[in-house]
């Protein structure tokens, strides 16, 4: 096994140390700002998806009629119903 000299740390030297594991952890975080207006940005975003998905799969009404017209006329002739 080998033995490590145990090297003395003083207390402004543990101070520096912690002050700059502080200061790389405050660089990632985000401010409340931040978070504020990626939730914005996200819910804005989440309304266009939909809105547009609603715009392309929405069916009109004069296209259901036609189509509720054609199946009873076959529904008829074939008595099934």
């Amino acid at each position: 096994m080998i033995k490590k000299k145990e090297k003395e740390i003083t207390n402004t030297e543990l101070l520096k140390s912690i002050n700059r594991s502080f200061t790389k952890i405050e660089a990632k975080m985000a401010t409340k700002e931040d978070m504020k207006d990626m939730a914005t940005k996200t819910d804005i975003e989440k309304l266009g998806k939909r809105i547009d998905d609603l715009a392309v799969n929405r069916v009109k009404y004069d296209d259901h009629n036609k189509l509720k017209a054609r199946v009873t006329f076959i529904e008829e002739k074939l008595e099934i119903k």
